[in-house]
């Protein structure tokens, strides 16, 4: 394996991420797009980190009862089809970087935007209106994700804040079980159109590396500033999207 070092990003990723409940794979695309590899296995890496990385907080999020499936289903139930849809689309190598880099650079700007976190008076019971608009949500982030290569979350959670969805926990419960699924539902659309050979011995070693520092990382008994995640979150996929639209667009042009 070329790159050893990547191991170590990795680790470091999913430590810190899932001691705040989430899987990182906006960061895992980032690091992966600076070093060039090729963008299907790219984007199949990411997914398949995000599952390892998440599967434990929702489980956690699940037996705590912290998921409204009422308000949550709505969400899930078109994203996983539009994820599908989104990782069969053929594009090519220079257009999907296209997309990623714009993607990063949406993504790290709703990151950085502090939202006052929503009160139990502001939040709504689900209605027919709100369905129809988080059914149609869900699916064009599910749709992007698969695109791109993401669960989705770095998207789904700061819009959520920003519509004062509900409290801060039930959301990162609900961003978390929306990554997992258009993850799944983003590999399978991966697995049915991906053409040629992928480096097994590469997604095998840091599919290890994030397994190790997911689960020293949601058994931390330090507690990290989800603040401060968000905005070196927000640093680091801003700068990896300037980065690749840099490399790409001139090829676009």
């Amino acid at each position: 394996m070329e790159h050893w070092e990547l191991l170590f990003f990795f680790l470091i990723i999913a430590f810190v991420y899932a001691a705040v409940g989430f899987g990182g794979g906006s960061s895992y695309l980032a690091i992966l797009a600076m070093y060039g590899l090729p963008f299907k296995e790219l984007r199949l890496i990411a997914l398949i980190c995000n599952i390892i990385v998440v599967s434990g907080g929702v489980y956690i999020y699940i037996r705590n009862g912290q998921v409204r499936w009422k308000k949550t289903l709505p969400l899930i139930l078109l994203s996983i089809p539009m994820a599908y849809l989104g990782a069969v689309v053929r594009i090519s190598q220079d257009t999907f970087f296209i997309i990623l880099g714009c993607s990063l650079i949406a993504a790290a700007v709703l990151l950085w935007i502090k939202t006052k976190p929503a009160s139990i008076t502001e939040i709504k019971e689900p209605v027919k209106k709100a369905f129809l608009k988080n059914s149609a949500l869900g699916g064009a982030i599910g749709f992007l994700s698969g695109m791109v290569g993401i669960g989705g979350g770095i998207f789904l959670s700061p819009v959520l804040n920003l519509m004062k969805w509900d409290l801060p926990r039930i959301i990162a419960a609900t961003a978390s079980l929306f990554i997992l699924v258009n993850s799944v539902s983003g590999i399978a659309g991966q697995l049915s159109a991906i053409q040629g050979t992928i480096d097994h011995t590469r997604i095998l070693l840091l599919c290890g590396a994030v397994f190790i520092g997911g689960q020293a990382g949601s058994r931390m008994s330090i507690q990290f500033n989800p603040v401060v995640i968000r905005r070196l979150t927000a640093v680091l996929v801003f700068c990896a999207g300037i980065e690749v639209l840099f490399k790409h667009l001139p090829s676009i042009l």
